[in-house]
């Protein structure tokens, strides 16, 4: 587009900030890049403060994240092909990408006088499997996804971003522990029942769709499901029917199943 602005310059501040995001962190961390048109509009559109949004020179500038921008005041520029180069250092480069500034981490109690579920991720480590995850969570209402044990250092880690698809800025996700997690459940005012997912338990999936209470759905890795301390804390131990002899679902589709039968509870007005 011609008449956003071309950044040709080394000197540009611009330039320097790109490069130091495109390059492993080594200490604490304020901003974030973004790349690529859906996680970038995500972001955008969830209300992620941004510092600049840039596209490549020889690329044609998503009119719908132009006018995202513009909605909300945020400066748009282009990159020069040769700087584009020198900052990326890879063939398939991103034809765009925002500097948003890093926001505040979620916590528990920020989320307890919501009505609706948490979707709690017990030693969940697969990031495909956790972005798809949040991308549901959204899209069923729930009102936050609790990871523990997922070796992530922040939810600001770019492939979280790029698996959720810029998701992971549209509801709270929170980094926890299994004690964090026992404390905030052992408050009374919060009301919220533990449900954890077995392919063994007695509990038919059915039965969550009637139950009135907000729930703590808790899904474990494919491998070894929740661990031992959230299955004793549990109220409701829950099976997902299936064929016996698949071994089992992933973890997203387990997810997915699980939100979809708390879907009238969950989106209710």
């Amino acid at each position: 587009m011609t008449d956003l602005e071309l950044i040709t310059d080394r000197s540009d501040p611009a330039v320097q900030r790109l490069t130091d995001l495109n390059r492993k962190a080594r200490g604490p961390v304020r901003s974030l890049l973004i790349e690529d048109f859906d996680p970038l509009l995500q972001a955008i559109r969830s209300g992620l403060v941004f510092v600049e949004v840039y596209g490549l020179q020889t690329a044609d500038f998503p009119d719908e994240i132009r006018q995202a921008c513009d909605d909300r005041q945020i400066p748009v520029r282009l990159l020069s092909t040769e700087l584009a180069g020198e900052i990326f250092k890879i063939e398939k480069k991103p034809k765009v990408f925002g500097i948003a500034h890093l926001p505040k981490p979620a916590r528990l109690r920020d989320v307890a006088d919501s009505r609706q579920d948490l979707v709690v991720l017990d030693g969940v480590k697969i990031v495909g499997n956790i972005g798809a995850i949040i991308r549901s969570s959204f899209a069923f209402g729930v009102s936050a996804v609790v990871l523990i044990d997922s070796d992530l250092p922040s939810i600001a880690d770019r492939r979280l971003v790029r698996a959720s698809r810029g998701y992971v800025f549209s509801l709270p996700v929170i980094l926890a522990t299994r004690q964090q997690l026992a404390s905030f459940l052992q408050d009374q005012a919060t009301g919220v029942r533990l449900a954890t997912f077995d392919a063994h338990a007695e509990t038919e999936l059915e039965e969550l769709a009637d139950i009135p209470d907000r729930l703590a759905l808790v899904l474990g890795s494919e491998r070894f499901g929740p661990s031992s301390e959230l299955h004793q804390g549990s109220a409701l131990e829950v099976s997902i029917p299936m064929n016996p002899d698949a071994e089992s679902l992933n973890v997203s589709v387990s997810a997915g199943i699980a939100m979809y039968t708390r879907a009238a509870y969950n989106l209710r007005g």
